[in-house]
């Protein structure tokens, strides 16, 4: 029987006249996995700091075992600045002590790259006082996993680390043996790890068996039977729940529900996205240019991060972009933006883009954009939520015949009637983030460029936007982190590795991540000096490298619509689930599909390495 850790008994906590907990009774034992969702302010970091003594509740009361080791990553770390990170992170180990533990060695390759933190200046000895808050974060959370806690708490530890870095630190967690009870609006991260969850709202917490995926199935099922007065959290459930079970067939790898109660629940919800729909409906807005590069060489300062780089964002186009850190996402998004800037200036006055080297962008005439930036834009805090909005738009037209009024999208992203009379200055991070993508949509455009969206916002209000995005027409790219986010929302995903180049990755994220170990392992090896000789071959023509650029497009073009043929062949097979006959001669025509594909790859990857 499993021994528990921490009791959590009959606790209640208000802070002013708004209560967080009341009445909770918790429980922790040996070899729980937790994760703990809800929505910004309902009391998340309030439970857990109660949890760990590090806050006393109003009432109630909590209990650790006697001997409990338990280790914590806060919101706000207590690292000592004038240390050193060798201090903070290894104490006083000897380097061949250190160096010869397996467990401290995978720590420090897997939250910074290298045994030598390639990122930090002086390495080990560089002083804490002066870095950023993520890596100051990073340092926090290598110093806990480093000891050896019988429960691990964290608050939020997927903030600041990147794709790779929150696959690592999954599958550290998933080989560890200890407890763990973890705060993330990270929702691949929380089926990768936790066996329970715990949900926060209205100052209860509802607990549930299995990861994020059996979570919204069972709350779905229990507000269903419940026929609470919530519609709209219900209706976000379910569509979530769809999106789960149709459109990403990896997420019912561990199933603890029937299927028939699942398809049941889910009978009457549309495909999360009718994407041939809209890209009809993103072609009579946009034409037939969005953004077209040729031959197009972007720098940051005197980087030069992409070169020679021929590419095109049709109308329509769905695109994720993924890459290592520093290899130009971001400058690669305020370059296209800046070059729609200068098309809508006067020519004569008109700057070129900042980022472009060489090579030419072509925007097209109807091409209206909104870039959200990782910097969240100062808004007048003495204006009102709502007249913040209504000052872009009293109405908006979100396409398919849908439209809303300000004060329906802003209770669409959680500012209720009171809260739109809430002063911009009184918002928390998270208000305003969700703020600032309300205004971008309410101006109508038909570009989106959102690089991390997801920062500061809770995973309701990240399935309310998803849920915006699904119906929206118009051509996006998203850069983020959050990769269910990515595959929720997107339909190809495309990598900068710090070649230069831009690649399509027809396995999405999954491929991303087994590109960059093939890559660090080869440079880890005799083999990368092997690697790093190819380069002294010749190169083709520069007419040959565009006669390739040109059949990649196509090909990629050619992948999209057999993707498209593959959906509908799974639509079909769904109809006539009792007509063995026709399913026997669509499972034919669905091989022969994945074969067309396999080669359509294949050649993909060839040319992508002869360009």
């Amino acid at each position: 029987m499993a021994v528990n850790l921490v009791n959590v008994e009959s606790v209640s906590k208000v802070y002013g006249t708004r209560t967080l907990l009341d009445g909770t009774s918790l429980g922790v034992s040996e070899g729980d996995r937790i994760g703990v969702v809800g929505r910004n302010g309902d009391g998340k970091t309030t439970l857990i700091r109660i949890l760990a003594k590090l806050e006393e509740p109003d009432s109630g009361r909590v209990t650790h075992a006697g001997d409990l080791r338990l280790g914590i990553l806060t919101q706000s770390d207590t690292l000592d600045p004038r240390a050193t990170v060798r201090h903070e992170v290894i104490g006083d180990l000897a380097d061949h002590e250190w160096a010869g533990n397996a467990k401290i060695r995978d720590v420090l390759t897997g939250l910074f790259g290298g045994l030598d933190l390639p990122g930090f200046a002086q390495g080990l000895d560089t002083v804490i006082g002066p870095l950023s808050g993520g890596e100051r974060r990073r340092i926090a959370l290598a110093k806990l996993l480093i000891a050896e806690p019988d429960l691990i708490v964290l608050d939020e530890p997927t903030n600041h680390l990147d794709v790779e870095g929150i696959a690592w630190l999954a599958a550290h967690l998933q080989a560890r043996r200890c407890a763990l009870v973890c705060v993330t609006h990270d929702r691949w991260f929380l089926d990768q790890v936790c066996t329970r969850m715990w949900d926060v709202q209205r100052a209860a917490v509802h607990e549930y068996e299995g990861g994020y995926s059996d979570y919204v199935f069972a709350r779905a099922e229990r507000e269903r039977r419940a026929a609470t007065e919530e519609a709209k959290r219900q209706n976000l459930a379910r569509k979530e729940l769809a999106w789960l079970r149709r459109g990403a067939p990896a997420r019912t790898s561990k199933p603890r529900f029937r299927i028939e109660a699942a398809n049941e629940l889910i009978a009457d919800v549309p495909p999360p996205r009718d994407t041939a729909e809209l890209m009809r409906f993103a072609g009579s807005r946009l034409g037939k240019t969005v953004f077209d590069l040729e031959d197009v060489t972007v720098k940051a300062g005197d980087r030069t991060l992409l070169t020679h780089l021929t590419w095109q964002l049709g109308p329509g186009d769905r695109i994720g972009l993924v890459g290592v850190n520093g290899a130009g996402k971001t400058t690669l998004l305020r370059t296209l933006a800046q070059a729609a800037a200068a098309r809508d200036a006067d020519d004569a006055t008109a700057a070129a883009p900042a980022g472009l080297g060489h090579g030419r962008i072509v925007v097209g005439k109807t091409v209206r954009l909104a870039h959200l930036s990782q910097e969240v834009a100062e808004l007048d805090p003495n204006w009102r939520v709502l007249e913040s909005v209504e000052a872009i738009r009293q109405r908006v037209d979100l396409g398919k015949g849908r439209e809303m009024t300000a004060s329906q999208l802003c209770e669409r992203f959680g500012f209720g009637k009171e809260k739109q009379w809430t002063p911009v200055g009184d918002l928390s991070g998270g208000e305003r983030r969700r703020l600032q993508i309300l205004r971008l949509l309410m101006d109508e455009p038909n570009v989106l460029f959102l690089d991390e969206p997801t920062n500061d916002l809770d995973i309701e209000t990240l399935t309310q936007l998803e849920d915006l995005l699904d119906g929206w027409p118009g051509s996006m790219i998203v850069i983020s982190h959050d990769r269910y986010f990515i595959e929720r929302t997107t339909d190809r995903v495309l990598a900068l590795l710090g070649d230069g180049t831009l690649r399509m990755l027809p396995r999405g994220v999954d491929e991303y991540l087994e590109r960059r170990q093939a890559v660090l392992a080869a440079a880890a090896t005799p083999a990368a000096a092997a690697a790093r000789t190819a380069k002294d071959k010749p190169r083709s023509s520069a007419a040959d490298q565009r006669a390739a650029k040109k059949e990649l497009q196509k090909i990629e073009r050619q992948l999209d619509r057999v993707a498209e043929k593959e959906t509908a062949l799974h639509a079909e097979m769904a109809e006539n689930a009792t007509d063995f006959e026709r399913i026997a001669g669509l499972d034919a025509r669905l091989r022969e599909l994945a074969a067309e594909r396999e080669e359509l790859e294949l050649r993909w990857l060839e040319l992508a390495e002869e360009v």
